[in-house]
């Protein structure tokens, strides 16, 4: 996995989070996640999205990439934690990838 930088002039105290509470992006320029796309549920500040995103987080951002790739049939096929709080994915033996429950 790739090191972060992230760059320190961010104001982490102007991030607004996404509204589904099982996602762990933040509201970007478009009133959208960055992470899962759902658009922001509330109001945002006028000023939300005046400031540009420093490059230098952008790219940091892409950079994080999964060990194996996964081709889209696999993304299709997947099957999701039974677990609503779970953000994982049931794999070959039946548990989940993330928690390890099983699939009820």
């Amino acid at each position: 996995m790739t090191e972060i930088i992230l760059d320190e002039t961010e104001d982490w105290d102007k991030r607004i989070l996404c509204s589904d509470e099982s996602c762990i992006g933040i509201i970007g320029a478009d009133g959208k996640c960055r992470e899962c796309g759902k658009p922001y549920e509330g109001v945002l500040p006028e000023d939300h999205g005046s400031e540009a995103v420093p490059p230098v987080a952008m790219e940091a951002s892409k950079q994080i990439v999964p060990e194996a790739a996964e081709s889209d049939d696999d993304w299709d096929n997947r099957v999701l934690c039974s677990d609503g709080t779970c953000i994982g994915v049931i794999g070959a033996d039946g548990k989940c990838k993330e928690c390890g429950q099983p699939l009820k």
